[in-house]
């Protein structure tokens, strides 16, 4: 059956995201003792070995900040203000030595006025200097040219802090222009004043729009579709402008607030502008409109009005981007990740990948590997563990047969492992057809029944073999023998303090994976023993946490496997038992446990008389000891000699082995399992 779903924008022909390295990553940090959520989040934080995370993502967003600061400062309209009035000076200058015709009282006065706004070495105040000349009879074309052009740069500045590309918008703008300027500003304050009074109606916002809209088209001439739009772009380039004015030095701020009385030689377009911010701040209060930033570039990195507010604007972005990929709210989601503001800042791979992590999150949420329990925490669910059961068996496989590739097979029939014979099927036969065998019976029964004429015709002339009941015959099969499995794992503080707890757990998983998926007729019951001894699930035992109780109660954890044996008396009993450590406690006949360090010889009586009574049971045992103190390993070698048992020694990445491998010696002749895994003996140096 296909199935379709709505295009959700990406890369059509990119492939579907991998689950199988991030529920691994998940799976070991449970088993570490992280929640699942927890363990999700630090998996998307990290990535994966082919994709970068969000901690990468940061770092990249971090830097671009940064970069924006280092290389950019805020004096560059007050740069551009200078070079123009230096150019109108000299202008002038230059005029008043060349005309002859002028009278040498007026020369002298006009030079007089300039040697006070304008001194030799340049004026100490530049909006002084703009504010005195403002009324002076320019004599030279191009000083004067050059000088309105102060006006004509403060005005757009202004602008361009409001209303992004409006400087570039409005160079050479006429009279008319600058009128519809003011125009759209007064119909701009009136409509804000008139929404914060009761609202707009769709009908007042589209006229609006007709009139005033290309003041407000991006760069792909998108213009904003309802009022709140309308309100949230010019907040965030109006909140932008009042951050850039806190982040200059005293000193430029004042020059700024001079020269903007020269804007367009008119002061009520600053009388407009704040009357804008103002409505603006009272219907967006919650834009940042106090925060302030620390330029640092040098000479020839000064940004202009319009520019440096729309790098405190990349600076916003910037920030907001930082939180979304920091996730650190509680509910936050990567959806809550804004695509297009990274593609703008950091380019189009970065919100790939983004994106990316975002159908990494839905996909583990979505696909029934995390499941939600009763008290709201993510757990991993039962399709989880088989998934990630599975991957450790692969891992288990590969170390036991000394090779990559081991293969999978899947044995047929419920009675037990074909022969190779067979034999002639009887009434509650549920052994699998030997397929060739029966057709053959049936031919040689009646050979004109196949490839000839006659009762065995069909249509058409096709030949039809007729098998009857005496023509079947079963494959025949070996006994196989169930076994009652209890795998005893030390829970005791010494196993998460020195790095044994997730191979602990990983054994586990891998062991009970194989059970459930390959030999479904044995029972598997795991048993915890630390201070006291418990009975766990898989999923349990998975997500403990590290105990700090001292104690290693092995008596009470054999107690509970002997009574595991005693339910299954037709079943092999098989006892393994992982531990680091001698026996330091055990059960009294109240069931209060007694705790004693060193080990006391009570203790150590009270497990040897439950591995006698599984030794009596016909458990096979195999004891695998981690760590290297001889005193446990003459402890652990004499409890395995005493019920003819094996001691195990293996490194911690090959526990897991050495745990399956013995579970497989246990179901009969190597033969019977060697299929499973291949050649796992191989020689690895297990057995001591």
């Amino acid at each position: 059956m296909s199935r379709f779903t709505r295009y959700d924008g990406g890369d059509p022909l990119a492939p579907p995201v991998d689950l199988a390295e991030a529920l691994d990553a998940i799976g070991q940090d449970v088993m570490a003792g992280y929640s699942p959520e927890h363990a999700m989040r630090e998996f998307l934080r990290r990535g994966s070995s082919d994709q970068p995370g969000l901690d990468e993502l940061a770092r990249r967003v971090a830097e671009r900040r940064r970069e924006i600061l280092r290389r950019n400062n805020l004096d560059g309209t007050m740069r551009e203000v200078r070079e123009l009035l230096d150019r109108a000076v000299l202008a002038e200058r230059g005029q008043l030595a060349r005309d002859t015709t002028m009278d040498d009282g007026d020369r002298a006065f006009r030079e007089l006025v300039l040697d006070s706004a304008y001194p030799e070495g340049g004026p100490t105040s530049t909006p002084a200097a703009v504010s005195e000349l403002a009324s002076y009879d320019w004599q030279s074309s191009e000083a004067r040219e050059a000088f309105e052009a102060i006006k004509d740069l403060l005005g757009r500045e202004l602008l361009d802090q409001r209303f992004a590309g409006m400087k570039q918008a409005l160079e050479g703008a006429t009279d008319e222009d600058r009128a519809a300027v003011s125009e759209m500003l007064s119909d701009l304050n009136d409509l804000l004043e008139k929404h914060a009074a009761g609202g707009v109606t769709d009908e007042e916002f589209g006229d609006f729009m007709d009139k005033h809209g290309d003041f407000f088209a991006d760069s792909d001439g998108r213009t904003p579709r309802d009022m709140d739009e309308l309100l949230d772009t010019l907040a965030q380039r109006a909140a932008a402008a009042q951050r850039m004015m806190s982040s200059m030095t005293p000193e430029q701020r004042q020059e700024l607030m001079e020269l903007s009385q020269q804007a367009f030689g008119s002061p009520q377009l600053m009388e407009q502008l704040a009357r804008m911010d103002a409505n603006l701040q009272a219907l967006r209060p919650g834009e940042d409109w106090s925060g302030s930033e620390s330029f640092e570039g040098g000479p020839g990195t000064g940004l202009g009005l319009g520019d440096g507010t729309g790098a405190l604007q990349d600076l916003a972005q910037l920030d907001a981007l930082a939180e979304q990929l920091a996730q650190s709210h509680r509910g936050a989601r990567l959806d809550d990740v804004d695509l297009d503001a990274l593609a703008q800042q950091l380019g189009a791979d970065a919100a790939v990948s983004a994106k990316t992590l975002q159908d990494l999150e839905r996909a583990l949420r979505d696909s029934g590997y995390l499941k939600r329990g009763s008290d709201g925490e993510l757990r991993l669910s039962p399709r989880a563990m088989r998934q990630l059961g599975k991957a450790l068996l692969r891992d288990v496989a590969e170390r036991m047969s000394g090779r990559s590739g081991a293969r999978e097979t899947r044995t047929t029939g419920l009675a037990g492992e074909p022969s190779g014979a067979s034999r002639r099927w009887e009434f509650g036969y549920t052994e699998p057809w030997d397929v060739p065998r029966t057709i053959t019976n049936a031919v040689l029964r009646d050979p004109s029944s196949f490839g000839g004429r006659g009762a065995g015709e069909g249509r058409a002339g096709v030949s039809r073999l007729r098998i009857q009941v005496d023509d079947i015959e079963v494959v025949e099969t070996e006994a196989r023998t169930q076994a009652a499995v209890a795998l005893l794992v030390d829970t005791s503080f010494s196993m998460a303090m020195d790095g044994r707890w997730v191979p602990m757990k990983r054994t586990a998983l891998a062991l009970h994976q194989l059970v459930r998926s390959r030999f479904r007729g044995d029972d598997l019951q795991l048993i915890g023993f630390g201070r006291h001894a418990q009975v766990m699930e898989i999923e349990e035992l998975t997500g403990l946490d590290a105990r700090w109780d001292k104690g290693t109660n092995l008596h009470h954890g054999l107690l509970l496997a002997n009574r595991f044996f005693r339910k299954h008396p037709n079943a092999q009993p098989v006892l393994l038992v992982v531990t680091d450590g001698e026996p330091t406690a055990h059960l009294e006949a109240d069931g209060e446990v007694w705790f004693s360090y060193p080990p006391h010889p009570l203790t150590i009586s009270h497990a040897v008389r439950e591995l006698d009574a599984a030794s009596r049971l016909g458990a096979q045992v195999t004891f695998f000891r981690l760590g290297e103190d001889p005193g446990l390993a003459r402890f652990i070698d004499s409890m395995a000699r005493r019920v003819d048992g094996r001691m195990v020694s293996p490194e911690l990445d090959d526990l897991g082995a050495a745990v399956v491998g013995s579970y497989l010696g246990s179901r009969g002749p190597a033969s019977s399992y060697r299929d499973h895994f291949g050649d796992w003996g191989g020689g690895r140096g297990f057995w001591v």
